[in-house]
């Protein structure tokens, strides 16, 4: 199909679904929500090809003005500098337009869950795991999505070992997805006297938040244990069997929650930390005939890769898949500027995808 006849058939199925929705047959509500969500994915998508063609009409009649030897002096000028600038803005046009049109993750509307993990640099590191942790937390309450610690376990000098945190919202997933991976500190930890520079790091995994109707998980393929909750050092916290272990028997993946004082709780907990790991695990197989494409591409998921390093001694960020640097360590750590590397991501991600599209 070609590209004109490409953008008719949106316009015609958005003309479609307005006479769909306005009430003219009746539907199911299931249907009614689809056709709804399907309007609205289409709504920019209609507002960037009318203004695409809209643009080039305009340029069209200014450049019949011009070349009309009839058209008086003054008019043409005019007319010449308003085409200049149209000249200029039907490529950015076009370009938004097939950023639109690109296939999207499906994912990208979800709410996501976080798991972060200090990784080499012992307790500097668990420190460097709650800076993380705190970053994202007032990054979601800036966005206005909902943040809800799903498991922790702690250090003793207020470090991390590990968090899992549920961050709730409507296309939380894609903007946070670009978070995984691993993320180093360069910084004098509070205890080293010689105030000798330390590198330590974090690892951080985003998952989508996968719903019951994503991923169907069979009683028969869990083994589900149950234990009684212990705390640092091993210090019993509760005196019945609370804590929870579920094993996904058929690809060995195992949750453990023990946060709640409910055995119900926890259980609940681990399955949904369960089904978003299960569901980012069938979505990763699904796109393993694009790995060499996406291993060079932004948020390809890869855990195991350093995305980021926070230098304190000269309070910059720099993002290592864009080679994007900002002394703004300050504020990207209270959440305050972290949109300004997830845009330049975003985009990035975008130009790749565009170039390829071309």
């Amino acid at each position: 199909m070609k590209f004109d006849e490409r953008l008719d058939s949106i316009l015609a199925r958005q003309s479609e679904l307005s006479d769909l929705l306005s009430g003219q047959r009746e539907m199911s509500s299931d249907e009614l929500v689809r056709l709804s969500r399907e309007y609205a994915e289409l709504k920019p998508v209609v507002g960037a090809i009318e203004a695409l063609r809209d643009a080039k009409a305009e340029a069209a009649d200014l450049a019949g003005m011009i070349a009309d030897p009839e058209t008086d002096s003054e008019m043409r000028q005019l007319a010449e500098e308003e085409f200049s600038i149209l000249k200029d803005s039907v490529p950015a046009l076009d370009d938004q337009l097939k950023i639109l049109l690109l296939p999207k993750d499906e994912a990208d509307e979800k709410s996501a869950i976080l798991e972060i993990r200090a990784g080499t640099g012992g307790e500097e590191a668990a420190l460097f795991a709650a800076n993380l942790m705190r970053m994202y937390q007032r990054y979601a309450e800036d966005k206005k999505w909902r943040a809800t610690v799903m498991s922790m376990s702690e250090t003793g000098l207020g470090g991390v070992k590990e968090a899992v945190i549920e961050i709730g919202g409507r296309g939380v997933f894609a903007r946070l997805k670009y978070e995984s991976g691993v993320h180093r500190v360069q910084r004098v930890p509070e205890t080293e006297a010689g105030g000798r520079i330390h590198t330590s790091a974090a690892t951080v995994a985003v998952l989508p938040e996968a719903e019951e109707v994503d991923l169907v998980i069979h009683d028969k393929d869990l083994r589900i244990d149950v234990y009684r909750a212990s705390g640092p050092g091993g210090q019993s916290v509760n005196t019945t069997d609370s804590a929870v272990r579920i094993t996904h028997l058929p690809t060995g993946l195992v949750v453990t929650q023990q946060d709640e004082k409910s055995q119900h709780k926890n259980r609940a907990k681990a399955l949904k930390v369960l089904r978003a790991r299960l569901y980012d695990h069938e979505r990763q197989q699904r796109d393993a005939e694009r790995a060499e494409t996406r291993r060079g591409q932004v948020g390809s998921g890869d855990r195991s890769q350093r995305i980021r390093t926070y230098n304190y001694p000269q309070g910059r960020v720099t993002d290592h898949r864009i080679n994007l640097t900002l002394h703004k360590l300050d504020k990207i750590l209270s959440g305050e500027a972290l949109d300004e590397i997830v845009d330049a991501l975003l985009n990035d991600e975008q130009t790749q995808r565009l170039a390829q599209a071309n």
